[in-house]
């Protein structure tokens, strides 16, 4: 039950971040849940488990980290245009 509770945390974290930069993530909901997912990773290396955590998942970080990582794709992705 952890594991499917991780996705849909994550996918909805994703889907927050997509709204909150305006930006889409490729993949629909399969890349909001890896976006999500390794924001939570990410976040959390950078961040630690500040703030609330949902099905393991420490909210602030995961949303700082996919934002930090959907800024890293939209530069990566606009250089090769």
């Amino acid at each position: 039950m952890g594991i499917i509770m991780a996705i849909i945390v994550g996918g909805i974290i994703g889907w927050l971040v997509q709204l909150m930069m305006s930006r889409d993530v490729p993949g629909g909901i399969i890349g909001n849940i890896i976006l999500g997912i390794l924001g939570s990773v990410l976040g959390g290396w950078l961040l630690g488990d500040l703030g609330p955590e949902l099905a393991g998942i420490a909210i602030i970080p995961a949303i700082l980290g996919a934002i930090l990582l959907t800024l890293l794709y939209s530069f990566i992705a606009g250089r090769g245009r």
